[in-house]
């Protein structure tokens, strides 16, 4: 019953989506209004036309649908999601009259605000705009530099950053055209750094917005609704200056209403796009969003879809030799790019250390979880998409967005108990239109379970995969031997750790 009743979407805007899937792609040479610099932006990337989703998009912002309505996307991952929000906002934003920060994009995640980045900057930088980034990676005196100018300003000088005529006075002034944040660190800036303003934004996007709306983030979202509502509106910067001839212009243009989709306002509204491969139907978090008369634009009719090309199989064997029944499927794999996914760090943790001990593996593996420093996270992320390993051991930290070209496998070593789990997972591989497979290993008892999951997403078959017992055989020996010094390396640290503790109580 209670899947039935988030069947029929209760708001009533996403009761009459527009069908993606009903575009086509579309060659770059009849995109309609497409900037010359960003088409050979594009070309650049080896990127020939425009996906379904990326068609749909342009049409409703830069083409007749003229960004009137706000847009909630629900497309599959690898759908090509990020650039078609990316792709109207610097087409927008190419006859910006004064640098300012125009548009901020959300996403829940430090790896992904930075894949999320290489993509603005490949298409932004060649028409003369700024992509600035605020995720924590570096301290925030560092990021602050590289987005806010502040010319003769003192350090330790104190005022009210809500003073915005004084952040002119004081020559305050954006480096960035478009922001990429994650929600924490979004809020430090808004909160501490001097000059840092939402006042001019345009273009609000959120990214994977059904994880950004289940973690409340220091209430990011409220903070950033109010941050962008019209304040003073009769703010110049000193008599003479560049800025104020700048300033006094974007003022116009603001007050004119000349950008795409604004015409007859008084001011511009905040223009929204929200998107994720599982959006969420729930009335009170999609209110949230404040969304202006939405259109809902999703990829065939089920609420949860899977790649296209993608293959689902089922590995079944039992639980406890599981890692055995692991080795061996990647064996079979002959060292093709796979990524594995568990139910948890500690999990990652532990059978990426099994997997090592594996000596006929031949087969280079490493793990990604939150265990370790986001340095090394991203250090592990550019070693693997260079193919200098070629297994990836990763919780679901991964899933959300990411993009490793090359990957042929997916492995739910752990059965996702949610199909929005499966779909994101699955997601990591069948990308741009490729081939991909999404292996789960499962108990006899667990393919009942799987089968009704996947009843609940439109490519609904698992066909069964069978690993030669020949292999399993071969491979048993070294699996016992594998477990053991995995069983003593876990003994030992559990010592360490006694040793350790009882060392620190003596010192007290």
């Amino acid at each position: 019953m209670g899947e039935q009743k988030h069947s029929v979407p209760a708001l009533q805007w996403m009761r009459d989506p527009v069908d993606v899937t009903l575009s086509e792609e579309c060659p770059l040479k009849h995109v309609p209004c497409l900037h010359p610099k960003l088409k050979l932006a594009l070309q650049n990337m080896g990127i020939s036309s425009l996906f379904p989703v990326q068609v749909a998009v342009w049409e409703e912002t830069v083409g007749p649908g003229n960004f009137e309505r706000d847009l909630c996307i629900n497309s599959p991952t690898g759908s090509g999601k990020t650039l078609a929000y990316a792709l109207p906002i610097v087409q927008m934003l190419s006859n910006r009259v004064v640098k300012c920060l125009r548009a901020l994009v959300v996403v829940p995640t430090r790896d992904l605000a930075l894949q999320v980045k290489e993509v603005f900057n490949a298409i932004a930088t060649p028409l003369g705009l700024h992509v600035g980034l605020a995720v924590g990676q570096s301290s925030i005196a560092d990021e602050i530099s590289k987005l806010v100018d502040i010319p003769g300003y003192e350090v330790g000088m104190c005022y009210d950053p809500e003073d915005i005529s004084l952040n002119y006075r004081l020559g305050f002034q954006s480096k960035v055209d478009i922001l990429v944040a994650t929600p924490g660190r979004l809020m430090d800036h808004i909160t501490t750094t001097k000059g840092f303003t939402l006042e001019h934004l345009y273009y609000l996007v959120v990214d994977e917005t059904d994880r950004l709306l289940r973690e409340a983030y220091q209430s990011w979202l409220p903070t950033v609704l109010e941050q962008t509502r019209s304040k003073d509106k009769n703010i110049y910067p000193p008599a003479g200056s560049f800025l104020l001839n700048s300033f006094s212009a974007l003022s116009t243009r603001r007050r004119c209403g000349v950008e795409r989709g604004f015409k007859d306002k008084p001011y511009p509204r905040l223009a929204k796009m929200v998107l994720s491969a599982t959006i969420t139907q729930d009335p009170g978090k999609l209110v949230q969003l404040d969304l202006h008369h939405p259109i809902f634009l999703k990829a065939g009719q089920m609420r949860y879809r899977l790649p296209e090309n993608l293959e689902s199989l089922k590995v079944i064997c039992e639980t406890k030799v599981k890692p055995l029944y692991l080795a061996a499927l990647l064996k079979t794999l002959g060292g093709e790019k796979c990524i594995v996914f568990t139910k948890s760090v500690e999990s990652t943790h532990r059978l990426c250390k099994l997997l090592n001990y594996f000596s006929d593996l031949q087969i280079k593996i490493k793990q990604y979880s939150s265990l370790h420093r986001q340095r090394v996270r991203s250090k592990t992320l550019n070693e693997f998409r260079k193919g200098e390993f070629q297994v990836l051991v990763s919780s679901d930290a991964m899933t959300r967005g990411m993009d490793v070209e090359g990957v042929r496998n997916v492995i739910n070593y752990d059965m996702p108990k949610h199909i929005k789990t499966y779909v994101h997972r699955a997601g990591r591989t069948a990308r741009a239109g490729q081939a991909g497979r999404c292996f789960t290993l499962m108990s006899k008892d667990e393919a009942r379970r799987l089968k009704k999951l996947l009843q609940k997403a439109d490519n609904n078959t698992c066909s069964d995969h069978t690993l030669p017992s020949s292999l399993i055989e071969e491979l048993h020996a070294t699996y016992q031997s594998a477990l053991k010094k995995f069983k003593e390396t876990v003994l030992e640290a559990g010592k360490k750790r006694k040793r350790s503790s009882e060392t620190s109580q003596a010192s007290l």
